[in-house]
């Protein structure tokens, strides 16, 4: 059986494409491209992924957090829907930190995230939220937004030197562990 989806990669136009409002939430279409996208991030692996990613050029991504091998450090959270995100107010503390891409495949980069970000964005039956996210959720929440407006983490890597293969930063992860 084929995926639903297939995930868009470095190089492809439609990546670095702003992305259009979401103005149909409850449309039955719109509700099972939910579904079949979350469950999609999940057989995946992903932490989240963007609508941009997988061919829908509108303005919402899952978020999907879990520990893996990868980010053993991550919260444990049910993925959830977020439609028409926008940041609306962040920390002054910044991090550095490791990220990947299911479109990036094979490499991982530091990129400079704010540590915390106030956000506001629809729920899948259109209810505002406006939360705070810190760390981790903080650090995946702007990266899927990147996505929307057509950036990639690599795009915010200060420099090559920031960069590494997925088995060089896997190997960094373990050395580092113990």
């Amino acid at each position: 059986m084929s995926p639903l989806f297939n995930i868009l990669e470095l190089g492809e136009a439609q990546l670095r494409k702003r992305a259009s409002p979401v103005t149909a939430i409850d449309d039955p279409v719109f509700q099972q491209t939910l579904d079949d996208l979350e469950n999609f991030v999940i057989a995946q692996g992903g932490m989240g992924i963007a609508a941009p990613q997988v061919g829908i050029s509108q303005r919402f991504f899952i978020l999907s957090s879990h520990p893996n091998d990868r980010y053993p450090y991550a919260p444990d959270i049910k993925p959830f829907a977020v439609i028409n995100p926008e940041i609306i107010g962040h920390g002054q503390r910044t991090e550095i930190g490791w990220e990947g891409c299911l479109s990036v495949p094979g490499i991982r980069g530091q990129v400079l995230r704010y540590s915390t970000v106030d956000v506001r964005f629809q729920q899948r039956d259109g209810a505002v939220v406006e939360i705070q996210f810190d760390g981790f959720l903080a650090r995946v929440f702007q990266h899927e937004l990147d996505h929307l407006d057509g950036i990639l983490f690599i795009d915010r890597v200060p420099g090559m030197h920031a960069l590494m293969s997925e088995k060089a930063w896997r190997k960094h992860i373990q050395t580092s562990a113990n």
